[in-house]
């Protein structure tokens, strides 16, 4: 029998916390409403229901960046360890035992051990959700898939710059993953358990 997973990406004061909304005001609003409410829900449920719960932080290894994807060299992203803006948003704080993985590239099977992690743990469905849907969080899904994982994105816990990009990246991979929202998944994991994907 293999287990699930919740892969929370990117959810950090550095892309989503309380500076944003100064910088992004729209973003920030949308995501302050209708995305960390969602996210907050899947993330309640999952701890309730004893799934693993993990964690991606755009982070540095090196406080220069030297480290990073020469993707998140050109555009200039990235945070020092340890920084403020590399700490996930209070509302989805990790718990203690919950792993916490630093990444320097959109991917996070590309710059951490994620797989590594998730094939210890007997993880074989993964849910992802996170920031930005077009980015990071289609990175998450296509790789996942292609390493044999079965993945699920939760939709509404999902955020990408415009309500537009976000749209254009669920059908964009919409054949990697299965596509529902939180209170959808919640329903069918309390009716069936881990849904199958058709095979």
């Amino acid at each position: 029998m293999t287990l699930t997973a919740l892969l929370l990406v990117d959810l950090q004061n550095g892309t989503c916390g309380p500076a944003q909304a100064q910088r992004r005001p729209d973003f920030h609003r949308r995501f302050r409403e209708h995305t960390l409410p969602a996210a907050q829900r899947a993330l309640a449920f999952c701890r309730a229901e004893g799934i693993e719960v993990i964690h991606t932080v755009i982070a540095n290894l090196t406080a220069d960046g030297r480290d990073r994807s020469l993707d998140y060299k050109r555009c200039g992203l990235g945070f020092p360890p340890g920084s403020v803006e590399a700490r996930v948003i209070e509302e989805l704080a990790p718990l203690p035992d919950e792993l916490v993985l630093p990444k320097s590239s959109s991917s996070p099977f590309s710059s951490t051990t994620l797989d590594y992690l998730l094939r210890n743990l007997g993880i074989g469905d993964l849910l992802v959700i996170g920031l930005l849907t077009d980015q990071c969080i289609d990175h998450a899904v296509k790789d996942a898939a292609d390493r044999g994982y079965r993945v699920t994105c939760l939709t509404d816990a999902c955020q990408a710059e415009t309500p537009e990009r976000h749209g254009a990246a669920l059908a964009c991979f919409r054949g990697y993953a299965r596509l529902c929202r939180v209170d959808e998944f919640m329903e069918t994991w309390r009716a069936e358990g881990p849904a199958q994907p058709p095979r």
